[in-house]
Order: C-alpha cells, then structure tokens, then sequence
C-alpha cells in the first residue's frame, strides 16, 4: 500500500517537507540567531492577529507560525496585546534554514 502524505498537494510544502513542524521552528530560531534570517519588531497592537500580520507580510496569513516561532510564541493566541513580535523579513531566508 502506498504511503499517502496528507501535504503532498499543499503549497506550502517544498520536497515533501512541512514548513511549520517543530524541527522547522528551531531551525528558524537558530537562524535569526545566527544572523542568516533578517528580521524587524513590532509590538501586537490590540485587535491585530498573526495571521492578518503573515498576510500583509508574506501575502498568506497561513504563515503566521512563521512569526509565532521567531517571536517564541507557541501559539496565536497566546499573543496579546503589546506582545514583541520578531518578524523575519524575506521568506526566501527562512526557507534556506529550514
């Protein structure tokens, strides 16, 4: 029987790896600290959510574990008000890390 990967058709997949899985999020962490992922701050104002920030950012708010792994957030809504975002600026740098 053939093994059936369920992100096989998902874009945000490259080479059959997941983008936001645990090893993904260290491998971003350790990136930025050593300088190879470019990022900015901001601080979560209220009624802001790391989905619509990833949308505005990288133009799909399904990347929003992008900026909740550089900001050591586990999850969004863990993120209130005047939270300190780290948002990496170039997705093509996180994905040369991961």
């Amino acid at each position: 029987m053939a093994t059936v990967d369920r992100y096989d058709g998902d874009n945000l997949v490259r080479g059959g790896k997941i983008l936001g899985t645990n090893q993904a999020i260290v491998r971003l962490r350790e990136g930025i600290d050593a300088g190879f992922v470019r990022t900015t701050t901001t601080v979560l104002r209220g009624f802001q959510r790391l989905d619509i920030l990833a949308h505005q950012q990288y133009g799909d708010g399904r990347l929003w574990w992008v900026i909740a792994a550089a900001s050591n957030i586990g999850w969004w809504l863990q993120a209130p008000p005047g939270t300190r975002l780290v948002v990496p600026v170039d997705l093509n740098e996180v994905e040369a890390v991961l």
